[in-house]
């Protein structure tokens, strides 16, 4: 499985990104999604999930702002981010994991995924 990113940028705060995942193989087989982040000195922190049943979930900082939804015809995955803010500045990943046993999609964390792409850098400015 491979994954690629794209639509990271520059933003002002209040604007907005959308992030897409294109995955090679297997995306319909995969049984969570998700998007991650990681700002400089931080751990990486999921973001949002979603199961295969379309079922999903959302940190709270990013709940009401941030939609993850995914497009099995082409084999992708989106992360809508609207009222961007600055601490939204980050590296975004996105990942997937085949295995049911981990938890959901958002609780399982980094270690519950063993796909991953090489990430887009996010840039809000006040």
């Amino acid at each position: 499985v491979q994954l690629v990113e794209s639509g990271g940028g520059s933003a002002e705060a209040g604007g907005s990104l959308r992030l897409s995942c294109v995955a090679s193989g297997y995306f319909a087989s995969s049984y969570c999604m998700g998007w991650f982040r990681q700002a400089p000195g931080a751990e990486r922190e999921a973001v949002a999930g979603i199961e295969n049943d379309g079922s999903t979930a959302y940190i709270d900082s990013v709940k009401g702002r941030f939609t993850i939804s995914q497009d099995n015809a082409k084999n992708t995955l989106y992360l809508q981010m609207n009222s961007l803010k600055p601490e939204d500045t980050a590296m975004y990943y996105c990942a997937t994991d085949f295995r049911r046993d981990r938890g959901d999609c958002l609780r399982r964390g980094p270690s519950g995924y063993n796909y991953w792409g090489q990430g887009t850098q996010v840039t809000v400015s006040s």
